[in-house]
Order: C-alpha cells, then sequence, then structure tokens
C-alpha cells in the first residue's frame, strides 16, 4: 500500500509512538509485508527469526522490536509491538468509512456495465465498462475491476485477510489494507469469496475463469487463463501463474508457487510448490503418473501377501 504522499521518517514515528534511527526527513513511502515490498516500504517484524530477512528486504524502513545495527541507506522504527503499531498505520492511512447507500457515491462504474439488484458497491471501488454484476454481490472498499468481467450472485469480493497474532487473551487480528485487482475477461462464479491483501493486492489474471464456491486468500496473485473448479480453497500468499487448472476440491497451503500450464486433479492438497507444465494428484502432492502407480500397486498388496504364503 502506498501512501497518498511522501512522508518523512518522523512523522511516522509521531503517529505510532515510536522512537526511529534514521535522519528525521526519512522518506516513507508506503507500507507492506514482506514479500511484495519494494524500497520506500515500511515492513515490521517481531521475532528474531526473521530479523535478517526483513533488514535485508527491499524495504527501506525497518519496524522492529529490537535495536540493531541498521542497514547502510535503510532506517529503522523501534517499537515494543510491531504487529501493533503496523496496525495503528493502517487506520491511518486507510481507515473504515462506513458506508451511507448501496452504491458508494465515489465508485467509478463503466459504461455499459450492469450492477443487479441487491448490490454493494464500496468506496473508490472502480469497474470497467460491459461488466455483469449479479445480485447480492459484495465489492468492498478500493476493489479495482477491469472490462467485460462476470461475477455471479452472493461472491464477496474484498473481504479481510485471515491473519492472526496469539496472544494470551486472544487472536489479534493483522488489519487489511490492500485491494482486490480483477482484470479484464475474468468470470467469477456465484458465492466466491476473493479476500484483499493485507497491504498488498490479491490479483486474479486477465481471462481467468472460477467456479461456484471457490475461495481465494489474501495477497495470491493468479495469473492469466487459468480455470478453477469448484470448492477449491487457495490461501493467501500463493503464486498461481498462467494457464495452470485446478480441478474441485484442490486445496493449498500458503506462500507456495505453481507452475504455468499445471493441472491439478480433483481433492489433491497442494503442500509445496509445483512445476509448470505437469499433472499433479493427491495428498501431499505428487506427479499423477506417479501417483497413481503408487495406489495401483497398494491394490496388489493382498495378492502379492498371498503368493509369499504359498
Amino acid at each position: 500500500m502506498k501512501f497518498p504522499k511522501t512522508h518523512t521518517l518522523k512523522e511516522i514515528a509521531e503517529i505510532i509512538g515510536t522512537t526511529f534511527i534514521g535522519v528525521d526527513d526519512f522518506p516513507v513511502e508506503g507500507m507492506n509485508e514482506i514479500h511484495v515490498v519494494t524500497p520506500g516500504d515500511i515492513v515490521f517484524v517481531d521475532h528474531p527469526k526473521y530479523y535478517d530477512k526483513a533488514l535485508q528486504s527491499a524495504a527501506t524502513i525497518i519496524l522492529i522490536n529490537r535495536e540493531v545495527e541498521c542497514p547502510e541507506g535503510k532506517a529503522l522504527l523501534i517499537s515494543d509491538d510491531p504487529f501493533r503499531d503496523f496496525n495503528k498505520l493502517t487506520r491511518y492511512f486507510r481507515p473504515f468509512v462506513a458506508a451511507q447507500s448501496s452504491v458508494l457515491v465515489t465508485a467509478e462504474i463503466g459504461e455499459g456495465t450492469i450492477i443487479q439488484p441487491n448490490c454493494f458497491i464500496g468506496n473508490e471501488v472502480k469497474i470497467g465498462k460491459n461488466c455483469q454484476i449479479h445480485s447480492n454481490v459484495a465489492i468492498y472498499d478500493h476493489t479495482i475491476i477491469g472490462d467485460n468481467v462476470i461475477i455471479h450472485a452472493g461472491s464477496v469480493l474484498g473481504a479481510d485477510a485471515f491473519y492472526y497474532k496469539k496472544r494470551s487473551e486472544g487472536f489479534d487480528q493483522l488489519l487489511s489494507g490492500g485491494r482486490v485487482v480483477i482484470e479484464d475477461n475474468v468470470g467469477i462464479g456465484a458465492l466466491c469469496t476473493i479476500d484483499r491483501g493485507v497491504s498488498g493486492d490479491t490479483t486474479i489474471g486477465e481471462g481467468t475463469k472460477i467456479d461456484n464456491q471457490v475461495h481465494v486468500g489474501h495477497d495470491t496473485v493468479i495469473g492469466k487463463r487459468c480455470l478453477i473448479a469448484s470448492q477449491t480453497g487457495i490461501a493467501g500468499c500463493v503464486i498461481i501463474e498462467d494457464e495452470v487448472t485446478l480441478w474441485g476440491q484442490v486445496g493449498t497451503t500458503s506462500g507456495i508457487t505453481i507452475g504455468s500450464k499445471a493441472v491439478v486433479m480433483g481433492q489433491t492438497g497442494v503442500t509445496k510448490s509445483i512445476e509448470g507444465g505437469k499433472s499433479y494428484f493427491g495428498t501431499p502432492v505428487e506427479e499423477s503418473r506417479e501417483k497413481l502407480k503408487q495406489l495401483a500397486n497398494v491394490k496388489r498388496i493382498p495378492e502379492l501377501l498371498n503368493k509369499m504364503n504359498e
């Protein structure tokens, strides 16, 4: 998430009430999670295991819970609770704005687009030309939708990321300030849920078609011309490259990559990154040819035992 204007390190420290290491006017342009940071961004880290990763990332401002040596060309914000203070920044730069109508006046809707009854179109939403938005669709704030997109009834675009920190009193939610971006010619079935990014974008690429009752987690990027069948669940921060096919009831873990033109057969659990151009099946996931051979061999176990006992 980029800020509307560049702020200074001192200004950011005053917003969240922290000390800092760096020059007062060090430029701060936005905030992001570590997998999508760019120079000028703030990233937060609150565990020594990830200090080096954060300090060596593309982010130039690190919100951290210990005073450490600051890398050259970067700045530190020293906080006793970086998770809390990252949320403070989200509230400050992207606060929740209550709706006063079903279609907000700040929404932009392109020529030829049809919005069926009982839809909700939130603040700063942009919808392109010749789209069809069927009844009872909810499109949360800041969502971007291209041209010729069809969204069927009951789908929700832009709900919060499922991202929590466990504390003694319960679970503390990391607030979502990101967006959902739907490119041109995408089809989204009924009762789908596409969560917005925590600070970046959840993206559905051009020409991709999504069946009914599919879930797409926060900050996931789906490529162009993919096919995703019903009841598939895609976790957060997944990269699905172009022309991938996911058949029904596929589930994925977070943070993996599915290579271009991969085909994942129904009810597969994608537990790791997989190469493109191959077919996969099973849990844990394996190439389908090898997995089917294994299943065939399992069926032969009684026969082999009988032969051993003869």
